[in-house]
């Protein structure tokens, strides 16, 4: 497809098996990168936040679904230091106090090695023009029977005695790397992950949901990871950007993040209950 050319509205939506996705080759800290990539137009977006020690990756279940995907086709994948790269055209300000979030980098541990300084390389040279070299299928067709055979695992009560995938959580990580946050595990492992985001909308709260990205349990030693929808996340996103900058604008504003969340997280509330009085007022008749 010539570089001018946008993506038709309907692959922009796009979430499941043969997604299409741009290939790159990038050399970084003395050693050749192919960087699998969002296309331009994709709707999906994310953010990143660390809370109760935990890094968090944010999205609507829109984007739930197309990581799940990421996740399963990068566990298959055979080129060596291959890896996922959501770059910067697709992390929005988080929806709590719109801090911006960072690129979101998932990393195959058996296949890649990524030391820090690459990550440093990846996060201020990527995307640039000339690093494209074509357009991928990315193929998942796995990860539906697998969900499958977990939700019924569930539905008939047997998915402790049967859903026992032999995840090898040695080298997992989540973690941030020079502005970066970076996804890290074993094969088996990221499929676990896929089945889990992929289902993790079956147990919705209040339009919320979440899965913890976690090695198996004999091996805590590691950082911890989450992801977590909201089925308002963009609007989240837009009252948490209108908060921010209404509390900035203060005269009295603090000048320390750590101030400054509590403030911005109060006064959503109230950037929210406006908005609900806006939508709800009688027209003007004039």
């Amino acid at each position: 497809m010539p570089e001018h050319k946008r993506a038709r509205p309907s692959n922009t939506r796009q979430s499941g098996d043969r997604l299409k996705l741009h290939r790159h080759h990038l050399r970084a800290a003395g050693r050749d990168y192919t960087l699998i990539t969002l296309r331009p137009g994709t709707r999906a977006r994310f953010s990143t936040n660390f809370y109760h020690d935990t890094w968090h990756v944010l999205s609507d279940p829109h984007g739930a679904l197309l990581l799940s995907r990421l996740l399963w086709g990068l566990s298959f994948q055979r080129r060596p230091d291959t890896l996922v790269i959501i770059d910067r055209r697709f992390i929005d300000p988080n929806p709590f106090d719109a801090e911006q979030g960072d690129p979101i980098v998932l990393v195959p541990a058996d296949l890649t090695h990524l030391p820090a300084r690459a990550v440093q390389h990846l996060g201020r040279r990527f995307p640039r023009p000339g690093t494209r070299s074509g357009t991928v299928r990315w193929h998942t067709w796995g990860l539906d029977v697998a969900v499958a055979e977990w939700r019924t695992q569930q539905a008939d009560g047997t998915w402790w005695q049967r859903w026992r995938p032999t995840a090898d959580g040695r080298a997992a990580q989540v973690t941030r790397i020079n502005g970066l946050l970076t996804i890290r595990a074993r094969p088996s492992l990221l499929r676990v992950w896929a089945v889990y985001v992929a289902t993790m909308h079956d147990y919705e709260h209040k339009g919320m949901s979440y899965t913890e990205l976690d090695g198996p349990q004999w091996d805590p030693c590691r950082s911890d990871g989450e992801v977590q929808t909201f089925r308002d996340y963009h609007r989240r996103v837009s009252v948490a950007g209108i908060s921010r900058g209404e509390v900035l604008a203060a005269e009295d504003a603090p000048g320390t993040p750590a101030e400054l969340r509590p403030l911005i997280w109060r006064h959503n509330d109230t950037v929210r209950q406006r908005r609900t009085a806006i939508s709800k007022s009688p027209m003007d008749d004039g």
